[in-house]
């Protein structure tokens, strides 16, 4: 500013009563610091609410432009400011009174006029009025500055800077709602009380708090919960949404405003209630102290990237606010008087927001911010945290240390989950994670999927009846998922587990993490990308929803298009190639699937079991084979490789099919006399052999032993009776036996179901035994539900592929179909 503004400046300041000083800024720092305290403007954060009212003050209010002048000329002074900046400010102040008045006489009478409206009189007043007749007697005289010098070399001064200039300071403009950052970096001067207002605003009492509540905003805040509301308010009718509202209004104010909201079809977008005050929390964190400058203005930045990708201009941005704070309050605030200083800002020549939102942001400011906040969302655990979050989304609130401490119930509460849900007990250690890593049933679902997508699907019709389960719906879902890899249908699960078994503490978390590291690596070798794996996981969660949970489709689709999601801004990065558990190969996924229903559907390879599940399959291996250890068990597997139940019926039952009198002369004798338990049983089989019941006299029943003989090979493996190679040789053995003795799985399930039927003991459950194991043979053939049993994405063993490749590489090893 030149000599001639800064005297004009001086020449005004008298009307204050200050005595007559060649330049403004020249007075005590002391006693200008006083003087601002004295007028009510305690810190720099007040003085620039202050102006900015001051310069867009409505027309004839002089006495607040006055007012601002002495403002820029005490803070200045004070060191408040620079003296660049106070000159700016007062420039600012100098263009608007010369835009609102002619001469110098015009801007004398509006001040006094406006000072008598506030109620100016007496004391000071014949100073003012002395000094208002010297400035009217120096304009007639031509002495000091005039007004047309005045105009003339207010023309010549240039840009002026108010706000901040620094790249990294312009993120700070979006605080201006709430307080305008006058002054780059940030200091307590800015804001003293700030800690005391995180407290009483937030109940922030620390850094980590602090965090945690600024994470917490970018990620998910409010806005979620409204959301996902918003979307199953959209789903419902009109008697539905009211029922919602009455069961929803005890406890969430907001449910009121979000159903008008959503039956007056008002735009269901308010993100930027949480990503504005994301900002101003930053600005917090950064005047007490408890933020560096850098990591506050990585927040700042990052709050501006978020509202760029969603607004495209600052009434966007402040119509989006207003429905956050009309939901937040549970108060409609659409139609209400906008605040002042929201239309200042809006409106206002001066505004810090003359800078669009899309100019918020330099290159390098964004990278820095991405580089810092990365710390906050790039180990292992967070990944755990972003997929279990959907399910669970407080965890989102501990992005800033996924591993503080959590309460006592808490714990219980994963302690129970762990116990009651996946029979999992800390005994068993860490490694017992693997056993729900499921790449078998990953590569089931992408081969139904494939094969839909080809118009071929699973039969819907079996010699043992139709399923009953409602097939049709699930089958023409598979059609539109085969390009997503199903790998995160069951990975999702599995990092919930991890995210109970350390949220238990009974584990040692170093192995649970190992096991979050495999996680990270798998999904980013199966999805190149965030919107990859949620599109994949949606598509899947339509396909295959949870009968007994409520769906996760609208938690996915809201983490999929909102920006701050944490998925968005997870590392994506492929390390060494790694899974949770091995993937066993193709062949021996069809092996373990000749035990049919005689054991649930086997997704891996089996692990060694706990002493306590152990004691369980130990106890039935006893009972029901008579198997006391490893080499008992090694000796009856190769047993029922060679002979097994076929050989009985072959030696003691399918001559009488030759002699038809011998066998009725059999069962007379037997039925003649009083039976022991063996002669009983050979009495029902030898009636069976009769009636030729379930065709057991025509149908190749070694799919029984078969059955028998891998369910015992399991067993074996969960006591470690069998080691991983042992296990592998008795798979194979048994995948020749079936390829020797069948044509296609409805034919061993034939096999089966006549073994089954044979050998069942005497019992009065036979016929409802026979019905569950009919059903559960359709279900398995049928794939209803799909992940009822595998048979139906496998080729039967020994014969040519039926089915078509995935679009994709997540299938087991041994797949040669698998486009690469």
């Amino acid at each position: 500013m030149g000599d001639a503004l800064h005297a004009w400046w001086a020449q005004q300041l008298v009307l204050c009563d200050w005595h007559f000083t060649p330049h403004p800024l020249s007075v005590d720092a002391g006693a200008a610091e006083q003087r601002l305290l004295g007028q009510g403007i305690t810190h720099r954060g007040e003085l620039a609410e202050q102006w900015l009212e001051a310069l867009h003050a409505p027309a004839g209010e002089a006495d607040q432009l006055l007012a601002a002048l002495e403002w820029a000329a005490l803070a200045g002074a004070a060191g408040w400011i620079s003296p660049a900046q106070a000159s700016d400010w007062a420039c600012c102040v100098m263009q608007r009174i010369n835009r609102d008045y002619r001469d110098l006489r015009g801007w004398l009478g509006d001040v006094r006029r406006s000072l008598g409206v506030r109620g100016w009189a007496t004391g000071a007043d014949d100073r003012f009025i002395d000094a208002c007749q010297v400035l009217s007697d120096s304009e007639a005289e031509g002495a000091g500055v005039t007004w047309e010098m005045f105009e003339a070399v207010l023309r010549q001064y240039g840009q002026v800077t108010l706000w901040p200039t620094a790249p990294e300071a312009q993120p700070w403009r979006l605080c201006a709602l709430f307080r305008p950052v006058l002054h780059y970096p940030a200091s307590t001067a800015d804001w003293p009380d700030a800690a005391s207002w995180l407290n009483t605003a937030w109940e922030i009492n620390d850094r980590d708090e602090l965090l945690t509540g600024l994470l917490w905003l970018g990620a998910q805040g409010e806005r979620q919960r409204w959301d996902v509301e918003a979307r199953d308010l959209l789903a419902m009718d009109a008697a539905q949404r009211q029922e919602w509202q009455r069961n929803a209004r005890a406890e969430s104010r907001h449910a009121g405003v979000l159903c008008r909201f959503v039956n007056e079809g008002e735009p269901l977008e308010w993100a930027a209630w949480d990503w504005m005050r994301l900002v101003e929390l930053a600005w917090a964190g950064a005047c007490s102290g408890w933020l560096s400058q850098i990591e506050a203005d990585a927040f700042a930045a990052h709050a501006a990237e978020l509202l760029q990708r969603r607004y495209h201009d600052w009434r966007a941005v402040v119509t989006a606010y207003r429905r956050g704070h009309s939901l937040f309050d549970g108060m409609d605030r659409r139609d209400m008087t906008p605040p002042k200083r929201e239309t200042m800002l809006l409106n206002g020549m001066f505004s810090p927001w003359q800078v669009a939102v899309d100019h918020l942001l330099s290159a390098e400011t964004q990278a820095a911010s991405r580089a810092l906040l990365s710390q906050w969302r790039d180990t292992p655990h967070h990944w755990l945290l972003a997929l279990a979050g959907v399910r669970e989304p407080d965890a989102m609130l501990r992005l800033a240390n996924p591993s503080i401490p959590i309460s006592e119930a808490q714990r219980a509460e994963a302690g129970e989950y762990l116990d009651g849900t996946l029979g999992m007990h800390a005994d068993e250690g860490a490694s017992a994670m693997a056993r729900y890593w499921l790449p078998a049933q990953a590569h089931h679902l992408n081969q139904l999927a494939a094969d839909a997508a080809h118009g071929v699907m699973p039969p819907s019709a079996t010699l043992f009846g139709q399923p009953d389960f409602p097939i049709n719906t699930q089958r023409q879902a598979l059609k539109s998922v085969s390009r997503h890899a199903a790998t995160i249908h069951m990975a999702e699960k599995f990092a919930f587990y991890l995210h109970m078994a350390l949220n238990s503490e009974l584990l040692e978390p170093e192995p649970l993490l190992d096991y979050a590291r495999s996680l990270r690596n798998c999904l980013c070798r199966f999805y190149p990308n965030a919107k990859r794996l949620l599109e994949a996981w949606l598509a899947w969660e339509h396909c295959l929803p949870e009968s007994e949970h409520a769906s996760l489709c609208n938690e996915i689709a809201w983490h999929l298009e909102d920006p701050g999601s944490l998925f968005h801004w997870l590392e994506w990065r492929v390390e060494a190639w790694s899974e949770p558990s091995e993937r066993p190969t193709l062949s021996q996924f069809t092996a373990m699937s000749l035990v049919g229903p005689l054991n649930s559907a086997v997704w891996s390879e089996p692990q060694r079991e706990s002493a306590r599940e152990c004691a369980e399959i130990r106890e039935w291996v006893e009972s029901h084979y008579h198997l006391a250890s490893a080499d008992d068990m090694q000796t009856f597997l190769t047993s029922m490789l060679e002979a097994g139940d076929r050989q009985e019926y072959q030696i003691n039952y399918a001559p009488y099919t030759l002699n038809t009198q011998r066998l009725d002369a059999e069962i007379a004798i037997l039925e003649s006399g009083d039976c022991g338990e063996e002669d009983r049983h050979h009495l029902l089989r030898l009636r069976r052999v009769r009636d030729n019941e379930d065709g057991c006299n025509e149908v190749d029943m070694a799919a029984w032993d078969i059955a028998q003989l891998v369910d015992l090979a399991i067993a074996g493996r969960q006591l470690g009776w069998l080691s991983s190679a042992a296990f592998a040789d008795v798979l194979s053995r048994a995948y020749q036996l079936a390829a020797d003795h069948y044509a296609g799985w409805q034919d061993y399930a034939a096999g089966m179901y006549a073994g089954f039927s044979f050998f069942m003991g005497e019992t009065p459950e036979r016929e409802s035994f026979l019905a569950s194991f009919r059903q559960a043979l359709v279900a398995w053939l049928c794939a209803a539900p799909i992940l009822a049993g595998p048979w139906a994405s496998l080729d039967f063993p020994g014969k040519k592929p039926r089915h078509f490749a995935p679009l994709h590489i997540d299938t087991l090893p041994g797949d040669q179909r698998t486009l690469h």
